[in-house]
């Protein structure tokens, strides 16, 4: 993984980015969980990649995973991993993304896309650490921190039960709001 400059990469004039920037710093060290919303393109993965950078879990592995671009099928393999002959086409074990991440940090974009049949699983490892991976029955434990982040309106998804209201009270620890960039021209070119 390269080195990341989360200064240089984040510098912004504007008041309501730089208390973005501000409260970021302040939760990194911490454990929580980060909620980071904003429109497409406002720089959550690059504000969550300096969250990372500014804990101490920076020395570990920072993954991302971007929850629309898969199946209901893939997305829960990729999370949690599966074993050799769980489904078609799974010749080998694979640890998935949060054993990959083990002491590290894993980034769940656009988490308003989470297929409902995953929620209840994420939720499980939000609250106790523990998952399956797809096909295994044996309990597995990982110590990662999650953050999570969505241009969705996760209170609207709630309402229209498209997204569970308890995993979303997990997900809302610590959110941080990312102003659109319309409202700061000033850092397209940093983005």
């Amino acid at each position: 993984m390269a080195q990341f400059d989360a200064d240089l990469d984040l510098a912004s004039a504007n008041p309501l980015m730089q208390r973005a920037q501000e409260l970021a710093r302040q939760i990194a060290p911490t454990e929580a969980i980060v909620l980071l919303r904003g429109e497409s393109g406002t720089g959550k993965s690059v504000l969550a990649r300096a969250i990372h950078t500014w804990s101490s879990r920076a020395a570990k592995p920072l993954a991302i995973i971007s929850c629309p671009t898969l199946t209901a099928e893939l997305l829960e393999s990729e999370l949690f991993g599966h074993v050799k002959g769980a489904f078609t086409g799974a010749v080998q074990d694979q640890p998935g993304r949060i054993a990959a991440c083990e002491g590290g940090t894993l980034l769940l974009d656009e988490i308003g896309d989470l297929p409902l049949s995953i929620q209840p699983k994420l939720l499980r490892f939000l609250q106790d650490r523990e998952y399956e991976r797809v096909g295994d029955h044996r309990t597995r434990r990982a110590d990662v921190r999650i953050l999570a982040a969505t241009k969705m309106d996760l209170e609207q998804a709630v309402a229209e039960r498209r997204f569970r209201e308890d995993l979303y009270h997990r997900l809302n620890v610590i959110p941080i709001s990312i102003p659109p960039l319309r409202e700061r021209p000033e850092d397209i070119e940093h983005l």
